[in-house]
Parts: structure tokens; C-alpha cells; sequence
């Protein structure tokens, strides 16, 4: 009878392994209704259509000390660290669920005495392998639950290079914006020097009679406004430089932190041709979303299992004997095996409202996809239509600057030669340090619009990670 126990559950073993029927539907198709194509300017239309290379972070950022930075905050992240922790947790959660679709052997030894009043004590020793309440998943509930366990397993995975590629993201723009306030700084200290310089000859002016106290109270304003902005700003670069370190998940060493501004900071790459899909769907947030409609899709194939009958198989094989030393001996073999079906007759409406939930979830998960194809596109959209815009206000601000610079040094040639008011000098002074403060904050918004493009595109199509 052993031959026979072991043989069904070879063949229970077999049937497990050989496949079952799955109940789960076909994923269905999402239907995110955007465009065809990216709406690109002419121009920018034209460099897209050659072969973009595919860059990783570490191509993409020109600037070494940047480099240095996010390797920093990829290894000492908190939130990046919680992030890969539950990549861990996920993974444990789907080797459990795993486990159910293979049967769990255990051994087991007892010794049982009996006594009756009157009567010897007995006693038996037993010793068995076997297995209790194995499912065999004709109709693939287990199955599907595995097969959700993984698809959740895999979207954790996508979140994870997320937040990465957040992470890098916002690191990108925090050293950017720390460049910017830098060099606000630097400008409102220069400007701050320059106006205490004027302020002394205005002075002198008056003493003279040759100012009126008109001017020497424009002149002293011009100074307290720059020595605000350098305080206002001096603080900034402070909050900068601590939202860096939050980042970076240490403290950042002072020769990787910006002295100013550079154009260089990020390279960008040709876009690449074709429907906004060849590259929305490598995104890791919208692969994420995929893996749930999965997962979704996968426990209504569970649902609708539990409709089914389930069978179960408990069995073992071992020794039984009145006396240890007689535990092994031939003729002491045992064994047992006991199938069992159960079939749903009455729950109550529990089954249907399972499966219910379930046809739910799908959709709850295929609107996410969906809409997640659709943020993915806006924001796209948003940084091409950007980058155009920005250069070209940038090129305009730079002329900008250029003439109010020099402006500023006819204005102040025309005070000194008493051709002009000090009220005119003023004007250009504060004309020029407008225009440099706006060609700063053009300038930061070009670059981090630039980081905002690397990121919405997924953040490189061949390297997401260090």
C-alpha cells in the first residue's frame, strides 16, 4: 500500500506541475486616448527624427561635483533605502504565496502511553512523512494567487527605480537651485559694494552742495535694499545647502557644492522618434501601474476559483511499533492517505462579492494605467513645449543684461559729469540688478526644466541605475 500512497502523490506532484486551468480573464488593452505624436515645435520636430542615443544619469550630468552628489544620495537615501527594503518585503510576501503551489512535507515522532485501572500500560511509538491539506489547483486559484503575489512583486520593483529616478531628479534640482541662489548672492553682494561706493561719492556730492539730500537718501535706500537682498539671499543658499544635505542623506562636502551658475550643469540628447508609447511605456511609474492591472486581473482568476471544488490531499508514510528498539523493524510500516473535497454550497453571497470586488479592482487598476499613460504624456508635453521657450527667453534676457549694463555705465559717466540727476543713475542700477536676477531665474528654469525632461522620459532608456 505504500507503492500506492507514493505513487498518488507522484501523480498529484505531476498534475501541480504540469499546469491547471487558470479562470483569470485576458488583461484588458487601456485605451489612454492622447495623441499620435508628441506636439512638437517645427524645429524641434526635425532633430527628433534622427536616432537618439540612449543616455544614462551619469552621461546626462556634465558636471562632476553633481555626479558625486547623487552617487552619495543613491547610497545614504532614507527614503530610497525604505523603497528598496520594500522591494525586499515583496519579494518574501511572493515566495510564500509561491510556496502554497508545492506541497509541504514534515516529519513527524510521537510516543502515546495509555492506562486503565487495573489493567498494564501501553504504549506506542510512531514516526511518519507525510503531508497535510495540499491543495491541488485544478482550477488554478493558487495559481492565480502567485501569479498576483509576482505582478505586485514586480510593480515594487518599478517603484523603487521611481523613486530613484525622483531622487536623482530632485537632487538635480536642489544643487541647481543652490547654484542659483549662490550667485543671486554673489550679484546682490557686488551690487551692495557698488552702491556703497556710490553712496560715499553722494555723500561727498552733498558735503559739497553739488547733491541735493534727495540724492543722498535715494543713494542710502539703494544701499539698505542691497544689503536686505544679500541677508534675504544669504539665507536661501543656508536652506539650499541643508535640503541638499537631506538629500544627499549626509553631509555634503563643501568642495562638491556650486559656486554659481553654469550652462553646462545637464546635456540633453535627441528625443526619439515614433508614438509617444515607445517611450511612455519604459517609465518605471507607468510600468509600476501595468503590474497592478496584472496583479488585479490575476485575483479575479481567484475569485472565481473559490466557486469550484477544491481538493485536498492529506497523506503520510512511517513506523509504528509497541517498543523503540522495534520502531524500524520490517512489518512496522503504516500509512495513510485521505482526499477530501469541499464544495461551496452556501456562503452567504461572500463568493460572489469576493469576485465582485475583485472585476472592481481591475478596473480601479486599469483607470490608474490609463491615467498614469496620460500624466505621463501631459508632463512630456510640458517640458518639450518648455525648452524651446526657455532658450529663447534666456537669449533675449542675455541682450537684456548686456544693455542695461551698459546703460548703467553711461548713466553713471552722465551723474558724475552733473549732466544727469542721481534719480536717472538709480533707475539703471535697479534696471541692471532686475535683469541679472531674471537672467538667473531663466537660467534655473531652463536647467531644471532640462532635469524635469530627463525624468519624464524615465530618466534614460538604457541605464536607470548607477
Amino acid at each position: 500500500m505504500n507503492k500506492f500512497l507514493i505513487a498518488a502523490c507522484s501523480a498529484a506532484i505531476a498534475l501541480v506541475l504540469g499546469g491547471c486551468v487558470s479562470l483569470a480573464p485576458k488583461v484588458p488593452v487601456a485605451q489612454p486616448d492622447i495623441p499620435a505624436a508628441w506636439p512638437l515645435p517645427e524645429a524641434t520636430a526635425a532633430a527628433a527624427q534622427g536616432r537618439a542615443a540612449d543616455i544614462g544619469w551619469r552621461e546626462f550630468f556634465a558636471d562632476p561635483r553633481l555626479v558625486k552628489l547623487i552617487e552619495q544620495a543613491l547610497q545614504n537615501n532614507r527614503d530610497l533605502r525604505v523603497a528598496v527594503l520594500n522591494v525586499e518585503k515583496a519579494r518574501a510576501q511572493y515566495r510564500i504565496q509561491r510556496a502554497d503551489r508545492m506541497p509541504s512535507i514534515n516529519g513527524t515522532a510521537s510516543l502515546t502511553r495509555t492506562g486503565v485501572s487495573g489493567s498494564p500500560v501501553t504504549q506506542q511509538y510512531l514516526a511518519n512523512l507525510g503531508t497535510t491539506d495540499f491543495e491541488l489547483d485544478l482550477f488554478g486559484r493558487v495559481h492565480s494567487l502567485s501569479t498576483s503575489a509576482l505582478e505586485r512583486y514586480l510593480a515594487q520593483g518599478e517603484a523603487q527605480r521611481s523613486a530613484q529616478l525622483s531622487l536623482i531628479a530632485e537632487v538635480a534640482n536642489a544643487y541647481l537651485t543652490l547654484a542659483a541662489d549662490q550667485e543671486s548672492l554673489q550679484i546682490a553682494k557686488a551690487t551692495r559694494d557698488n552702491q556703497e561706493s556710490s553712496f560715499d561719492l553722494t555723500r561727498q556730492r552733498h558735503a559739497l552742495g553739488a547733491a541735493s539730500s534727495l540724492d543722498l537718501s535715494q543713494a542710502q535706500t539703494t544701499v539698505e535694499t542691497a544689503r536686505a537682498d544679500v541677508a534675504r539671499f544669504g539665507g536661501l543658499v543656508a536652506q539650499d545647502t541643508n535640503a541638499l544635505n537631506l538629500l544627499v542623506g549626509g553631509q555634503a562636502e563643501d568642495t562638491l557644492l556650486p559656486t554659481g551658475m553654469s550652462d553646462h550643469t545637464t546635456m540633453i540628447a535627441a528625443l526619439p522618434a515614433g508614438l509617444p508609447s515607445d517611450v511612455l511605456l519604459r517609465r518605471p511609474d507607468i510600468l509600476q501601474a501595468e503590474h497592478l492591472l496584472r496583479a488585479a486581473n490575476a485575483d479575479i482568476g481567484a475569485a472565481r476559483a473559490a466557486f469550484f471544488p477544491t481538493i485536498s490531499l492529506t497523506g503520510s508514510v512511517g513506523t509504528a511499533s509497541n517498543e523503540l528498539s522495534g520502531l524500524f523493524k520490517s512489518g512496522s510500516g503504516t500509512w495513510t492517505f485521505m482526499p477530501q473535497i469541499t464544495l461551496p454550497i452556501f456562503q452567504g453571497g461572500r463568493l460572489m462579492a469576493q469576485l465582485a470586488g475583485a472585476k472592481a479592482d481591475q478596473q480601479i487598476a486599469l483607470a490608474q494605467y490609463e491615467k498614469a499613460i496620460q500624466s505621463g504624456f501631459r508632463e512630456v508635453a510640458d517640458a518639450l513645449a518648455l525648452t524651446r521657450t526657455l532658450d529663447e527667453q534666456r537669449t533675449a534676457q542675455q541682450a537684456l543684461v548686456g544693455a542695461a549694463s551698459r546703460a548703467d555705465e553711461l548713466s553713471r559717466a552722465r551723474y558724475r559729469a552733473g549732466r544727469d540727476s542721481y534719480l536717472v543713475s538709480l533707475d539703471s542700477q535697479r534696471a541692471l540688478y532686475s535683469a541679472q536676477q531674471q537672467l538667473i531665474a531663466t537660467r534655473l528654469a531652463e536647467q531644471t526644466n532640462r532635469v524635469t525632461l530627463y525624468k519624464v522620459l524615465g530618466g534614460g532608456w538604457s541605464e536607470r541605475t548607477p
